[in-house]
């Protein structure tokens, strides 16, 4: 009788292909001083597909503390924001952190010790945003591979190579050019200064650059 192949084991998908995009808004550009207003958090895989259904998305508002330090920039351009954040919309940043946590978790599972093995945290000027994450989102930031995923650097150097056909760059506020890069998109209404509509924003302008910069088929669609 001839003995049966054990089936080989089913590879565990890697978690470092997760890319996290989160984005804050927050009361100053001192990072030291700065306290979140807001935190948003999708998930998708390394094609920029959505992992969970948009209704999964974390979009918090942040409680502000009285007498917390707020720049005069952000008096005058965050007031609506302002207003929520002292509002019973608001939640504390436990909760949020909480909230951020258990999404990752939900995707990835509890956090590894190998921090290469992580989702990567991903978005535009990240650097800003993990700073807060790091002061304000502890359970948070110990899910985080320890490399970023930054947008920025890439519009850097479409900026840097692209001829002089100024008409091929990309416009954060075009909603229809962002649908059609990153069609799972969704939209309520917020444009300017809302952490969900960055988030979105950020993975339509990394699917941009990506077809102009990267080698073709690197990256080619399923």
């Amino acid at each position: 009788m001839k003995n049966k192949k054990t089936p080989p084991a089913r590879r565990k998908p890697d978690r470092s292909s997760f890319y996290l995009w989160f984005d804050t808004e927050f009361t100053t550009l001192d990072l030291d001083r700065a306290r979140p207003l807001q935190a948003a958090l999708l998930i998708t895989d390394a094609r920029l597909r959505r992992v969970l259904p948009a209704a999964e998305d974390v979009r918090l508002t942040i409680r502000l503390p009285s007498g917390a330090h707020v720049s005069p920039w952000s008096r005058e351009h965050l007031r609506d924001l302002l207003r929520d954040c002292r509002s019973p919309l608001a939640v504390d940043v436990a909760e949020a952190d909480r909230r951020l946590a258990a999404l990752v978790d939900r995707v990835a599972g509890r956090p590894l010790a190998d921090e290469s093995r992580r989702p990567v945290l991903a978005g535009n000027s990240v650097h800003a945003d993990w700073r807060i994450a790091q002061r304000f989102f502890p359970r948070f930031s110990a899910r985080l591979n320890y490399r970023h995923l930054d947008v920025t650097a890439l519009k850097l150097q479409w900026r840097a190579r692209r001829d002089a056909d100024e008409r091929d760059e990309f416009v954060k506020e075009d909603r229809a050019l962002i649908q059609r890069l990153f069609p799972e998109a969704v939209f309520s209404g917020e444009l300017r200064h809302d952490a969900y509509y960055d988030v979105q924003a950020s993975i339509a302008e990394l699917a941009f650059y990506r077809r102009r910069l990267c080698r073709k088929g690197l990256f080619a669609a399923d």
